[in-house]
C-alpha cells in the first residue's frame, strides 16, 4: 500500500476533528442537544474519523502497531455502532467524544505528521 493513503487517511481524520471544533465552537452542551444540524454534523464527522481508523487498521496493520496510544478500537467501535444504529446514539456520547477524547486525538495527529514530516 502506497504511502500516500496512509496519509490520507491521517488527513481525513484531522480534517473531521478540526470541523468538529468548528461546529461546536461557543455552543454550550444544551444548546448542542436542541441543535440537530449540529449533532448529525459532529455524527457524522466522527464517523468519517473512524472510518478512516478503521481503514488504517486494514491496510497498515503496522501502523496501529507502531502508534498503540491512538484509540484505534474505540474509533472502530464508534464506528460500527454509528452505521448500524444511527438513530440510537446518545447525544451524551456525541458530546463527550467531541470534547474530551478529540482534542487528545487531533494533538496525537498533528504529532504523527510532524514526526513524519522530519523524515521519521
Amino acid at each position: 500500500m502506497s504511502l500516500d493513503r496512509l496519509i490520507t487517511h491521517l488527513d481525513h481524520m484531522q480534517r473531521a476533528g478540526s470541523e468538529i471544533g468548528r461546529f461546536l465552537q461557543g455552543m454550550d452542551r444544551d444548546a448542542f442537544f436542541g441543535a440537530v444540524e449540529r449533532q448529525r454534523a459532529v455524527g457524522m464527522n466522527l464517523l468519517v474519523i473512524a472510518e478512516a481508523a478503521a481503514r488504517i487498521a486494514e491496510e497498515y496493520p503496522e501502523f496501529v502497531v507502531d502508534h498503540p496510544d491512538l484509540p484505534w478500537h474505540v474509533m472502530r467501535d464508534f464506528r460500527n455502532r454509528i452505521a448500524q444504529g444511527y438513530f440510537d446514539i446518545e447525544l451524551t456520547a456525541l458530546w463527550d467524544l467531541a470534547h474530551k477524547s478529540l482534542p487528545g486525538l487531533l494533538l496525537q495527529l498533528d504529532s504523527i505528521r510532524h514526526w513524519r514530516a522530519e523524515g521519521e
